[in-house]
């Protein structure tokens, strides 16, 4: 088990019902602007060189000949049977980018300033806002130990402003994490393939059959929001440290050597086993940090998918 700083929470962050509070307009907006700027500047393009013509959906196999695409081989298919097919697509120029993001309670705890529910927010807005002008549908699916909010895909600016909103407003019934339930959710409300940006710390286990189902009919993009403290602790001594999912506390020596190695190595081993299950599913990662841009993870992403095609 691991532990986190509970974050203060402002006045301005207690929403009730039916009001949104100035601060969190001003969130939404300040998030907008440095979104779109970035799309105008960077993003646009390469957006639409990874996904312009990918909004497809999968007609049939049919048998390799002389002189087809070798990128559309289907090699699960040649694994099965030993014959070498081609995958066919009916084209459907609308394509749909669903954001799947975790908002439990450990997105909103930690030990800086801004949160890793800010810098989701950001992110899911730069890449909306890329997919909007795209002329792509964009949708939303909020969760916590459940399923918690969902925004048909839809598009315009308005939109994404809705789409910033939902993520920073979210007061979720759970304080878990379960991304294999919003994973099980996805696949019974979206039908139609899409590309799914999976947006969470990645700090719980026991979602890889859930992930494998996905993968199957989606195109999924993992988004790893951490802050340093998720994992290493700094040697301040003796503090009191809480679990923000369980409500549990704890006075940890945090001098301690072998405290902060069983912290680290805890969350290593989950990491390890998070990259070796994407790796075998072919899942893209981009890995954010708090406190550092993350413009850098996104064009590299870009470029990355873009020399692979």
């Amino acid at each position: 088990m691991w532990f986190r700083r509970n974050s203060p929470v402002s006045a301005g962050d207690d929403l009730r019902p039916g009001s949104i509070s100035q601060d969190l307009l001003d969130r939404v907006r300040l998030i907008e602007l440095r979104a779109r700027r970035l799309v105008n500047d960077l993003f646009l393009g390469e957006y639409q060189a990874v996904f312009r013509g990918r909004g497809v959906e999968f007609d049939e196999l049919r048998p390799y000949v002389p002189g087809d695409d070798v990128r559309s081989i289907d090699w699960k298919a040649f694994a099965r049977t030993g014959e070498t097919m081609i995958r066919r697509y009916r084209e459907d120029r609308d394509l749909t980018v669903m954001f799947v993001v975790d908002v439990s309670a450990s997105q909103r705890a930690g030990a800086s300033g801004r949160s890793k529910a800010d810098l989701a927010a950001e992110v899911s807005a730069v890449l909306a806002l890329a997919a909007i002008r795209n002329k792509d549908r964009v949708g939303l699916l909020l969760f916590a130990g459940a399923p918690e909010r969902y925004l048909r895909p839809s598009a315009g600016s308005t939109h994404v402003l809705r789409v910033i909103r939902e993520i920073l407003w979210a007061r979720p019934q759970s304080r878990r994490t379960d991304i294999g339930r919003a994973l099980e959710h996805l696949v019974g409300i979206q039908r139609r393939r899409a590309t799914v940006f999976l947006v969470s710390d990645f700090l719980t286990t026991e979602y890889a059959p859930q992930l494998r189902a996905a993968a199957r009919r989606h195109d999924i993009i993992a988004i790893c929001v951490r802050e340093p403290v998720d994992s290493s602790i700094p040697a301040s001594g003796i503090v009191t440290v809480a679990d923000p999912e369980t409500g549990e506390t704890a006075e940890v020596d945090t001098s301690d050597p072998a405290v902060r190695h069983a912290y680290e190595a805890a969350v290593a081993v989950m990491d390890a086993d998070r990259k070796r299950l994407l790796g075998e599913l072919h899942i893209d990662e981009i890995q954010l940090m708090v406190g550092e841009d993350y413009v850098p993870a996104l064009l590299r992403f870009f470029r990355g998918r873009v020399a692979a095609a």
